[in-house]
């Protein structure tokens, strides 16, 4: 399947003299498959999973200097590692925070050789390393498979192109603007997961599909398990659920459960935050650049990185699902806000963490609440996300007064449209709101 990554992966092959990158993002979402699929590229390959093959930790062990490791991995895999010519993949390197620690001396000792490191819980092997080293290791950031890029693996690329190629002036034709619809509360109900998406793309069958990410959620809840010494097992489990049923409104520590501190669920979404299954969203002033400089860290909205697992989490049984109407489909479980955090993450920079922001006001008998508001060019560009079709828009309008803005956006599931000072985009289209050839 095409993925964002690909591009971002093949930009830093033809790199000379490239950094060693580190592939960072949680369990399932393709990392693995993205660079073997990068590998194709090099004359040799040289993989490891450190978690698969412990005893290789052993070769990581004294001295980090980079030849004699990189002869020891190329005696044990019987491939030559040769810079220019050889992709050198640690996998599940989090299992030998060493290797991790390492990878300087790659930069330093071995210039010219590719290397990637990657892992599912990366993040908390990184924390055990005082320092990788500025300037000689690169990341990059994975996430599930986008609206777009789940076109493109059932086969509709013509309507990814469709989409791309329309604007507020020129709407999508009507007959492909129910086809993308129909599509997307696809995609909605069961995720972005590669694993699930290519279920799906092989039988079109959305029970199979279904039962395949109840077996991924199952897999995610099970490595709550690795992060026992941190946080236990049950406040990270109910944690995790408590994303799912707060999404849409602010984060609340003490909806989680009543018997623990808020300091220590803080802690348990820090860490599922850091293993990539969770997103935050700030609450920012929107007083002008950067707008993380005036967020209050205490008020935050949480997302699950996955829209599938959030609608399997909050009980949406298929049946209720395929027989909703577009409006109450995207109404149901916050799935339409949800949705758009997570193709605004996925389709941000690759090179850093993805930064998501609201604006909320509260004030007697006048609170207002933007659902996110991002930077796009030199402007600040409100956004309010309407499962239906109709709205009045007044928090908008009202941050738009204030902050004396003169356009915003309603994403709903209406066409491409304009409004004298509203631009209405489709749900399906979020990702263009990135897009600066998008003329808005």
């Amino acid at each position: 399947m095409k993925r964002l990554i690909d591009e971002e992966l093949a930009k830093w092959a033809s790199d000379e003299m490239p950094d060693p990158l580190l592939l960072r993002g949680a369990r399932q979402v393709g990392k693995t498959y993205a660079v073997r699929k990068l590998a194709k590229r090099f004359k040799h390959f040289a993989e490891i999973n450190l978690d698969e093959t412990p005893d290789v930790a052993a070769f990581f062990e004294g001295s980090l200097s980079a030849k004699p490791i990189a002869e020891k991995l190329s005696a044990y895999t019987n491939t030559p590692i040769v810079p220019g010519k050889t992709l050198l993949f640690l996998d599940e390197t989090q299992a030998c925070p060493r290797a991790l620690a390492a990878l300087r001396y790659f930069k330093e000792q071995l210039p010219g050789l590719h290397v990637i490191a990657a892992g599912s819980l990366l993040e908390f092997a990184l924390e055990e390393i005082p320092s990788l080293g500025v300037g000689r290791i690169t990341s990059r950031f994975m996430y599930p498979m986008t609206f777009t890029e789940f076109l493109c693996g059932i086969g509709e690329e013509s309507l990814v192109k469709i989409m791309d190629s329309a604007d507020f002036s020129h709407p999508i034709d009507e007959p492909f603007h129910r086809r993308l619809i129909a599509h997307l509360r696809t995609y909605m109900t069961i995720g972005g997961l590669p694993g699930v998406v290519s279920r799906y793309a092989s039988k079109h069958d959305l029970l199979t599909a279904m039962e395949t990410l109840d077996d991924l959620l199952l897999v995610f809840q099970d490595d709550f398990a690795k992060y026992r010494r941190r946080v236990p097992f049950a406040r990270l489990a109910e944690t995790f659920r408590s994303v799912a049923l707060q999404t849409g409104g602010k984060f609340v520590c003490a909806r989680v459960s009543r018997e623990v501190k808020s300091t220590a669920i803080g802690d348990a979404l820090g860490l599922l935050a850091k293993a990539g299954l969770v997103l935050k969203a700030h609450r920012t002033s929107a007083n002008g650049f950067p707008l993380g400089a005036e967020i209050d860290e205490t008020s935050f909205k949480a997302y699950l990185s996955d829209i599938g697992l959030h609608q399997r989490i909050l009980g949406l049984d298929l049946k209720g699902l395929v027989t909703l109407d577009d409006v109450s489909f995207a109404n149901r479980g916050s799935l339409a806000e949800a949705y758009v955090a997570l193709q605004l993450a996925s389709h941000s920079s690759m090179r850093h963490r993805p930064e998501l922001f609201y604006w909320h006001r509260e004030a007697q008998n006048a609170t207002a609440e933007v659902d996110f508001v991002m930077q796009r060019r030199d402007r600040i560009l409100p956004i309010e996300v309407k499962s239906g079709v109709k709205g009045s828009m007044k928090s908008l309008r009202l941050f738009m007064a204030e902050k004396h803005i003169d356009a915003g956006v309603r994403i709903s599931m209406e066409n491409f449209s304009t409004l004298p000072d509203i631009h209405i985009l489709p749900l399906y289209a979020v990702h263009r709101l990135l897009d600066d050839n998008l003329p808005m």
